[in-house]
């Protein structure tokens, strides 16, 4: 395995460093129009690959060769773009030298394949294209490639990180984390709770309690041209494929509808569901659909919305719901992965006891989100009720303390160690 940029087929250029950054200058692999992961028309980059086993290359020489007089302790990556740096640490440096690899998983369904006729290009050695280490039915991935070799492995919930393991969740890779159920851990993700605070929120008329909703939610009404209604403005902000539930969503309106609810969409994906959606609401006068994404929209939504929809048939951690928790805007959302572990269910239990923040449901079908609807509208009709859950939404920590503690604990047990 080469040991200098100079001999790696990335064509590497020199390591900039700016305060606490370290930055990879490679132009002919990142310096083009388009996305990170895709070119304008939304294709992948052909040559993703190279360009993102060339990030985990240059991390692994960082570990086993340090920087001047500076070495990484501990060296964390995140899914299957970053899956190489452990391959590539055990090719450069001995187990006696080894820096600790950590490895997160956002979304186990994308595993970093590619043809093993890459293997001299992406620099992987030939005879560890076996099940022991990166070779997936036939194919190379990286995403089994870090999960073979990290020292610990972190998802973004801990009930995720028990669904990763079942043949339902698991995306094929269920039997590999069962054999390193010993490494594997749950730490929620969180938010940024200075961008999203409806107390400093410059896209709305600021608020500290659920109170100040109203206004905000006939300004949203009028933005989406929606009539008063007496029903919950249910707002949805997200990613329009069936991952998410959209489809379901489409088949249990009827149910929100015919309460009196309204519905606020924001999102681009699937173009059948786009459609889908655009029809949907030129008949319906409680629903307005807006194509795209928006930033500054999506925090008015927030702030006006009455309720947040996460119907995701999986969610690793999801965000959404923790954006409305922080706003007072009631999440609804399948019970599943990070939504299970963030919002605490209105059942009669959570209820009795003040400490409900939002509804779950389960199955994930659309009868079961149809039944949601009902509850959510009997709750919003009781105004009691219905404020308590906004209360107790609004003092939920969604913020990183409590997570970024547990990753400092993970940190200190590995370097103890």
């Amino acid at each position: 395995m080469p040991r200098s940029a100079k001999q790696t087929p990335f064509t590497l250029k020199t390591k900039v460093g700016c305060g606490d950054l370290l930055v990879l200058d490679a132009p002919h692999l990142y310096d083009r129009d388009g996305g990170l992961y895709t070119d304008n028309s939304g294709r992948d980059w052909p040559d993703n690959p190279e360009r993102f086993a060339a990030l985990s290359y240059v991390a692994a020489h960082l570990c086993a060769d340090g920087l001047g007089k500076w070495r990484p302790d501990i060296v964390h990556g995140h899914d299957w773009q970053a899956g190489l740096i452990g391959e590539f640490q055990r090719a450069l440096a001995s187990d006696a030298v080894q820096v600790p690899f950590v490895f997160t998983i956002h979304n186990v369904a994308f595993h970093g394949t590619t043809s093993p006729d890459r293997l001299d290009a992406l620099s992987l050695r030939k005879d560890r294209f076996t099940p022991d280490h990166f070779e997936f039915w036939g194919q190379i991935s990286t995403l089994k490639a870090a999960l073979t070799k990290a020292d610990r492995i972190t998802t973004v919930s801990k009930t995720y990180a028990e669904e990763l393991m079942t043949p339902e969740f698991g995306m094929g890779m269920d039997g590999v984390l069962r054999a390193r159920a010993g490494v594997l851990t749950g730490i929620v993700n969180g938010i940024d709770t200075d961008v999203w605070d409806p107390a400093n929120d410059s896209e709305l008329k600021p608020y500290k309690s659920p109170n100040g909703k109203r206004s905000n939610k006939k300004a949203l009404q009028a933005e989406f041209g929606l009539p008063n209604s007496k029903g919950p403005l249910c707002v949805l902000i997200s990613r329009l494929t069936e991952q998410k539930g959209i489809d379901l969503l489409l088949n249990a309106l009827p149910a929100l509808l015919s309460r009196g609810g309204q519905l606020a969409l924001l999102g681009s994906g699937d173009p059948e569901l786009e459609v889908a959606l655009l029809e949907r609401a030129s008949v319906e006068v409680n629903m307005s659909v807006r194509i795209g994404y928006d930033e500054a929209l999506s925090h008015r939504m927030m702030g006006g919305g009455d309720a947040i929809l996460v119907p995701s048939r999986f969610e690793p951690c999801g965000l959404t719901q923790l954006y409305g928790l922080r706003y007072g805007t009631v999440p609804l959302v399948a019970l599943t992965g990070g939504l299970a572990d963030t919002v605490i269910n209105a059942n009669s239990a959570a209820l009795a006891k003040g400490v409900a923040t939002g509804l779950q449901f389960s199955p994930v079908t659309a009868n079961a989100l149809a039944n949601a609807f009902d509850r959510l509208c009997d709750l919003y009709f009781d105004s009691k009720t219905w404020g308590a859950m906004q209360r107790n939404a609004m003092k939920q920590p969604v913020g990183w303390d409590s997570s970024a503690a547990e990753y400092a604990a993970l940190y200190t047990q590995l370097l103890s160690n």
